[in-house]
C-alpha cells in the first residue's frame, strides 16, 4: 500500500485527536447503545468464507500437559478447544464468559483485540466500560468488558439488505466484507451497540500524515489476509467481534482470552459438558445483558 494514500482524502480528521480519544468515544457509544431497542429477526445459518483450508501451512501446536490441580485455566480451555474442533461445526456452541469479580480494568483485552485484528482508529471490538460509585474518599470502580454478544436470535442479520451478515452453524455472527455495502442498518439494529463502521481513517493521519509500519501488515480476520486500504474492504463496511474465528479454527483461543492477566475471560464449547465454560455458565451467579429482549446472547457474566 503506497504511503501517499494519506494525502488523497477528502476530509482530514482533527490533528489534535488521539488514540485514547478514539477509544473513549467508542466506550461512550457502547454505553449509549445499551439503552437502544432491538429489532429481532431470523438468521441465515451459513458458513463464513475462508480462503485457506483448515490445517494448511500451519505449525503444529505443542502437546499440552496432563491436567493437574490448580493449573492455569488457559491450559484447560485449550484442551477443551481442541476437543471441540474434532466435532462437526454444527455441533459446537461457542460462548464467552467474563468473571466481573476478577476483571481489574487493565484494558489488556482491548489492546490485544486491536492488535490481533489490526483495528483502525474509532473501532475497538472489545470495550471495557468503567463505572465509578461513591463519594471521595469512599469510592469504588467497576469494570464491564463488552463485545459482540453473538446472539442466537441476532437482530442485525435480518435487516441486512444484501445478506452480508449471518450466523454460522456454530453460533458466531460474521460479516462478508466483500458483500457489505455499508448501509449501517445492522449497526442501528444492534441493541448492544457492538458494531462499528470503518470510515477509512488510519493512525498515521495523526502521526504526520504517513501510514505507520504496523498499518501495512495484513490482518487475518475470517482467515482472509487483507492489507487495509482506503480503496478496498473493510473500509466502508460494518465491523464487529467474531470471537477471533481465525484463531479458534486453528486451535488457538481468542486474543482477549489469552491476554487477560486476571484470568477473568473464558471461552469454549457450551455443548461440551466437560468444558470449563460449560461448567461456569451453569452456575447460579450468571447473567446476560438485556435478557428481556429474547435474543439469547452467548456472552455471559459471572457475578
Amino acid at each position: 500500500m503506497a504511503s501517499n494514500e494519506v494525502t488523497d482524502r477528502s476530509a482530514k480528521p482533527d490533528a489534535e485527536a488521539s488514540r485514547r480519544e478514539w477509544l473513549s468515544v467508542a466506550a461512550c457509544a457502547v454505553v449509549a447503545g445499551l439503552a437502544l431497542p432491538a429489532v429481532p429477526g431470523q438468521v441465515l445459518p451459513a458458513d463464513a468464507a475462508s480462503t485457506r483450508p483448515d490445517g494448511e501451512n500451519l505449525t503444529p501446536l505443542p502437546d499440552l500437559p496432563e491436567p493437574v490441580a490448580g493449573e492455569d485455566p488457559i491450559l484447560r480451555m485449550l484442551k477443551d478447544l481442541r476437543r471441540a474442533l474434532k466435532k462437526p461445526v454444527e455441533e459446537r456452541r461457542w460462548v464467552m464468559a467474563v468473571d466481573l469479580r476478577k476483571c481489574t480494568g487493565c484494558f489488556g483485552c482491548t489492546i490485544a483485540c486491536v492488535t490481533e485484528n489490526k483495528l483502525p482508529p474509532g473501532i475497538a471490538y472489545r470495550v471495557v466500560l468503567t463505572e465509578t460509585h461513591g463519594t471521595y474518599p469512599n469510592v469504588s470502580r467497576h469494570f464491564t468488558p463488552t463485545a459482540c454478544m453473538q446472539c442466537d436470535r441476532p437482530p442485525c442479520t435480518s435487516v441486512c439488505p444484501v445478506g452480508a451478515t449471518w450466523k454460522r452453524p456454530d453460533g458466531i455472527v460474521v460479516i462478508d466484507y466483500d458483500r457489505c455495502i455499508g448501509c449501517r442498518y445492522c449497526i442501528a439494529a444492534c441493541p448492544y451497540n457492538a458494531r462499528y463502521f470503518d470510515s477509512g481513517h488510519f493512525y498515521g493521519d495523526y502521526e504526520g500524515g504517513q501510514l505507520q509500519p504496523y498499518e501495512t501488515v495484513a490482518a487475518h480476520e475470517y482467515r482472509v489476509d487483507r492489507v487495509r486500504s482506503r480503496r478496498a474492504s473493510p473500509v466502508g463496511n460494518a465491523r464487529k467481534c467474531h470471537f477471533c474465528l481465525h484463531r479458534v479454527e486453528q486451535g488457538e483461543l481468542p486474543a482477549c482470552t489469552v491476554s487477560c492477566m486476571g484470568r477473568a475471560t473464558f471461552f469454549g464449547d457450551a455443548n461440551d459438558p466437560k468444558s470449563l465454560v460449560a461448567e461456569l455458565i451453569s452456575g447460579p451467579n450468571v447473567m446476560r445483558l438485556k435478557p428481556e429482549l429474547g435474543l439469547e446472547p452467548r456472552f455471559y457474566y459471572l457475578m
